[in-house]
């Protein structure tokens, strides 16, 4: 297989390329615009025979749509990771995600390349409370332009693969968590530890409530449900069967740095910025019947990650 990954620089995109590199029959294409992609994540890969590195941006209908050629997958995870970005920045999701998109999948449909993995998230399902959302959940409405342009996306490659005779993978994923992040609460938490070990801002009341899954449970989600499904359109939630306050995150950072008496600053309210969707609930009922559960608990991953995170540093600075 010749695989092609947007955002492959990325978090979860160099995450994957790790994972189809470890068989030697599969060629693997990065194409980054390293906007928050980071050339350390995959510098490993630059001298591989079977690995290619494309510097570009999905702006450029004409970049991608050369580069694209004679590959036979796409894993589209190229996005703004930065949700509350969009306050300062209105149209960033609409370029990075929704145009973004549609110039991928032209590409595609002028290439002939008929199948695309594409990452949304749960924000698509918007502000719904305790309510455990299935895949076929409505009305759908976003409480944030992150959330509705995942969704326009996921619209735009429904109508791609009825019209031109695609197939995708569509997942919904909850928070994903790992050695690679480059933003999150874990990872801001570590980082605002770091200047002030003694105090702890958190935004919001810090009872903010959510799963959080590991991003190797995530690559095994992905590749697991494309060889049990073949629908033109195949959509999955992707999460733990449970979920973690800020509040427990907070206490596991600072345990796992080895702090103590840190005094927790809240800015207030139930939501860390305008957007945010304080409580996320997920329905797994059909990933589970076709097999697939997490390995890790969210309170396992959150661990997990913070560990890596942490020893990631530690190796830099040898």
């Amino acid at each position: 297989m010749r695989y092609l990954i947007t955002g492959g620089a990325g978090f979860i995109g160099s995450t994957i390329v790790d994972k189809l590199l470890e068989d030697d029959i599969n060629e693997v294409t990065v194409f980054d615009n390293f906007c928050s992609g980071k050339l350390s994540y995959i510098e490993k890969y630059l001298n591989n025979k079977r690995f290619k590195l494309i510097k570009g941006d999905l702006l450029d209908l004409s970049l991608i749509k050369e580069s694209i050629k004679d590959h036979n997958f796409i894993f589209h995870f190229a996005a703004n990771p930065d949700i509350s970005k969009a306050m300062i920045e209105t149209d960033l999701d609409l370029r990075l995600s929704i145009i973004a998109t549609y110039n991928l999948l032209e590409a595609m449909r002028l290439n002939r390349i008929k199948k695309i993995v594409y990452s949304s998230g749960s924000g698509v399902y918007g502000d719904v409370g305790l309510t455990e959302t299935p895949e076929d959940f409505g009305p759908l409405m976003p409480s944030s332009m992150y959330g509705a342009c995942k969704l326009g996306s996921e619209a735009i490659i429904s109508a791609f693969c009825n019209m031109f005779d695609m197939q995708s993978w569509i997942f919904r994923f909850a928070n994903v968590i790992g050695k690679n992040q480059t933003h999150g609460v874990g990872f801001d938490f570590i980082n605002k530890l770091k200047k002030e070990p003694k105090q702890l801002t958190i935004l919001g009341d810090g009872t903010q409530s959510k799963s959080y899954i590991h991003v190797n449970d995530v690559i095994d989600a992905i590749l697991f449900v494309a060889k049990k499904t073949n629908e033109i359109v195949n959509i999955y939630n992707v999460a733990t069967d449970d979920y973690i306050t800020v509040n427990e995150i907070a206490s596991i950072v600072i345990k796992e740095m080895n702090l103590e008496n840190v005094i927790f600053e809240y800015t207030g309210g139930k939501r860390g910025w305008k957007g945010d969707v304080p409580i996320v609930r997920f329905n797994l009922e059909k990933i589970h019947k076709l097999g697939w559960k997490s390995k890790y608990n969210s309170k396992e991953a959150v661990k997990r990650s913070i560990r890596e995170m942490l020893n990631k540093e530690v190796v830099a600075k040898k």
